[in-house]
């Protein structure tokens, strides 16, 4: 299985590029940045928050019925006349739900990262999210996903299709650097390489994303 960071170098990937950095009115290059490291990190909160029952049948249910893919059928309809105000309530609810109270320092992270003010950050992020969740919905209907474990697998066949095996390693930690089983945790100190408990790691986020 292609991993989440391959839909950002297919023609459908590029599509999504180009129509978030016009919405957003960001250059291409820091956008096609943000979602680099956006996605894999939203990808692994969502498996965390897939973990409990709970947590898997919500999204086995958002994904059967509001984000089933539909969307990522007319992008040109999607970003033709700029993104709906629907549509960004929307990826706003879902940044809500996966990240919870982490999503300002994700989005500050990010920030620091790109060099892109956090305010547009926070706006790329309202696009990708519900694009995001329709290539889940998507994936889930051609692989017929219908349980917690299929969903589970399913969302980890999507992080570790991002080769090489170190990247995996590196958003386990970035997810939670300290430990205590806390969703994105320590995000701003591994992007920004003021965790002290990262042991390398921040070199490896340079190495993987070419910025430091």
């Amino acid at each position: 299985m292609s991993g989440i960071l391959d839909l950002l170098n297919s023609d459908l990937g590029k599509t999504i590029v180009s129509g978030v950095s016009t919405q957003t009115g960001q250059d291409q290059n820091k956008t096609n940045s943000v979602l680099t490291m956006a996605l894999p990190v939203l990808m692994q909160a969502m498996k965390r928050n897939a973990a409990t029952p709970e947590g898997a049948q919500g999204l086995l249910g958002a994904l059967e019925n509001k984000h089933d893919g539909s969307i990522l059928d007319n992008l040109g309809g999607l970003f033709g006349g700029g993104v709906s105000n629907d549509v960004m309530d929307d990826g706003g609810k879902i940044l809500n739900h996966v990240l919870g109270n982490k999503q300002r320092t994700v989005e500050t992270a990010l920030s620091q990262k790109s060099g892109m003010d956090a305010g547009s950050v926070a706006q790329i992020l309202k696009v990708a999210a519900p694009i995001l969740m329709g290539v889940l919905g998507k994936q889930k209907r051609e692989q017929q996903v219908n349980s917690s474990s299929g969903l589970d697998g399913l969302l980890g066949g999507l992080i570790k299709g991002n080769s090489p095996q170190q990247e995996q390693s590196f958003l386990e930690s970035i997810l939670d650097a300290d430990g205590d089983g806390s969703v994105i945790d320590d995000v701003a100190g591994m992007v920004l390489g003021g965790n002290k408990k990262k042991g390398g790691l921040g070199g490896l986020l340079g190495g993987l994303f070419g910025k430091r």
